[in-house]
């Protein structure tokens, strides 16, 4: 790396140390899924939220495009949801001076910095298509004319994990589209009893942003330019392909509890989001001490186990950990 993305990766470190003392005003605890959200943002993908009605989720997101300085739109996803209620649409206009009749575009939701797409699995695979063709792209098609979206551009869809009837489940080749598969889990006593007295108190309290889109496109830059060792990518590639029950190199826990494994999407977007993990702390590689401690988030979405090991208690974040245990080096190569 040169001395500018250096210096760059510094600032970024100290400005993430910033933020979340920023967001730990609005935000109680959930450290880690600010971090992953962060990383998600940085390595330009989009993440999944997943978690129980109530753990903030929705002012997480907000809070954030504050702290960015992004723009935020939010989409409550229904079954009557219809693609055009996403991308936008065509409306008639009349000049009233000259009685000139022509359309004209009107611009939905999704042209935003920071979409959140709140509860996704509510609304039917047409409209879910239609966002994660937007999500892929960067741009979107109606009728003849083809818009892109601003930049930089993310999606934060939340799900319900406990609220399955009539919803429409993510197909597994849409799920592949997330980065990341971020567990929004309860808090602890004590975070809890400061939510209430935080709730039940008056407060105005306001975000001070600390980033801004340029800015935002300039660190997405610097993270691809970080350093991976070769070995690095063999343990991601390793890793990866160790989750497919067909491969020769997968142990045969993994062939007793796995249905389909990660595709080599899920290689690239390990060695994509242990950069940002490294730049975060201000390191200037990637290790793969980091490829490791995004491992779940990465993959627990990939890794679809069978209905032997789910009868058993057995989910995916556990069949990650103990792949990791198993592929993992004893001591790591320092560049």
């Amino acid at each position: 790396m040169s001395n500018s993305d250096q210096a760059a990766v510094e600032h970024l470190h100290e400005v993430y140390k910033q933020m979340k003392t920023e967001l730990g005003r609005v935000i109680v605890g959930q450290d880690q899924v600010v971090e992953q959200t962060l990383m998600a943002i940085f390595c330009r993908g989009h993440a999944l939220l997943v978690g129980v009605p109530g753990l903030a989720k929705t002012l997480l997101v907000s809070t954030l495009a504050r702290a960015l300085e992004l723009s935020f739109k939010r989409i409550q996803f229904t079954p009557d949801l219809m693609p055009a209620d996403i991308t936008g649409t065509d409306v008639l206009e009349v000049n009233p001076e000259t009685g000139h009749r022509g359309f004209r575009f009107v611009h939905g939701p999704i042209f935003a910095n920071l979409v959140l797409a709140d509860e996704i699995n509510r609304t039917p695979p047409k409209t879910q298509a239609a966002l994660l063709e937007a999500m892929q792209e960067h741009h979107v098609t109606v009728g003849e004319h083809t818009l892109n979206l601003p930049k930089p551009f993310f999606v934060l869809a939340t799900q319900n994990p406990i609220e399955q009837e009539g919803t429409y489940p993510l197909p597994e080749a849409q799920l592949d589209r997330f980065l990341f598969n971020i567990i929004v889990d309860y808090p602890n006593e004590a975070d809890e009893r400061e939510i209430i007295r935080r709730v039940t108190s008056p407060s105005d309290t306001q975000v001070t942003p600390l980033l801004n889109a340029e800015e935002i496109l300039k660190i997405q830059a610097i993270v691809k330019r970080v350093p991976v060792g070769d070995h690095v990518i063999d343990f991601a590639a390793k890793l990866a392909r160790s989750t497919r029950p067909k491969d020769i190199s997968a142990p045969d826990f993994v062939k007793e509890m796995v249905g389909w494994g990660a595709g080599p999407r899920a290689g690239i977007c390990l060695i994509s989001a242990a950069k940002a993990h490294a730049v975060l702390r201000g390191r200037y590689h990637a290790t793969t001490a980091d490829v490791a401690a995004v491992a779940a988030p990465v993959l627990r979405h990939r890794v679809i186990t069978t209905f032997n090991a789910e009868a058993a208690g057995i989910t995916s974040d556990d069949v990650i950990q103990r792949l990791i245990k198993l592929l993992a080096p004893k001591e790591e190569i320092v560049l």
